[in-house]
């Protein structure tokens, strides 16, 4: 395998920058900032299971961006029986999004042992300005040779489409043809990550974070519960 790999693509949220941290953190001092209900752990699960139906409604093509600014903290705030305007606390939500960059375990170690090895791409779904951005101010944009962002591909992972340019403009960058069988993807989505690169003919590599139980369905070639464990792979 050590042979064959030439491109190492990593997903951001959740696999290298803990959006989950940033979300405990952004509602617990959004709450206070516009005087809503004291913020509880258990509000955490609310958020998380509207945001993952919105977000497989993108992958899905049912649902963009800014349908997903109108909706998401609407959705939210009817569970949690809150009365605020949602759009006002989801452009909140972004503008502190974009200055959040904490790290996931582990994910410094990883880009350090990959970058010297492979040549590296991130490959997220999101707003552009936002992700590079928080690339940037967590010290790792300089170990990728490029960033791919749905906003910017015209398209979402897990479409072909993001996977096909992502590929033509990486071989024009690197002045040769890259072939998906000679790259691997890293993330912790198997809807986004890990079925995306399959279908694309790439070789996957779930993050595992919470020690799930792998699907039936899904053809995984690796599978790690911790980035540390990724130098075991590559």
């Amino acid at each position: 395998m050590k042979s064959k790999i030439k491109v190492v693509f990593i997903d951001i949220d959740n696999t290298i920058l803990s959006f989950d941290e940033y979300v405990k953190v952004a509602m617990r001092e959004g709450f206070e900032k516009f005087g809503l209900r004291e913020y509880e752990k258990w509000m955490f699960g609310i958020f998380l299971s509207v945001n993952s139906q919105l977000w497989r409604a993108i992958e899905k093509k049912e649902l963009n961006l800014e349908g997903l600014r109108q909706v998401r903290w609407k959705l939210i705030f009817d569970k949690l029986d809150i009365d605020f305007d949602a759009v006002v606390f989801e452009d909140y939500f972004r503008e502190c999004l974009r200055e959040s960059a904490i790290p996931v375990d582990g994910a410094y170690e990883m880009l350090d042992y990959l970058s010297g090895k492979y040549t590296l791409c991130a490959a997220s779904n999101g707003p552009s300005n936002q992700q590079i951005h928080r690339l940037a101010i967590g010290n790792m944009l300089d170990c990728f040779e490029a960033v791919y962002v749905s906003e910017d591909m015209g398209a979402s992972k897990p479409s072909e489409k993001f996977f096909e340019r992502a590929f033509i403009d990486l071989s024009d960058r690197l002045g040769e043809e890259i072939k998906p069988e000679e790259s691997l993807i890293i993330g912790d989505s198997i809807t986004a990550d890990m079925v995306g690169g399959a279908q694309f003919g790439m070789k996957t590599c779930w993050y595992n974070r919470h020690k799930a139980q792998p699907p039936k369905k899904v053809d995984l070639d690796y599978i790690v519960t911790s980035l540390h464990e990724v130098k075991k792979i590559l």
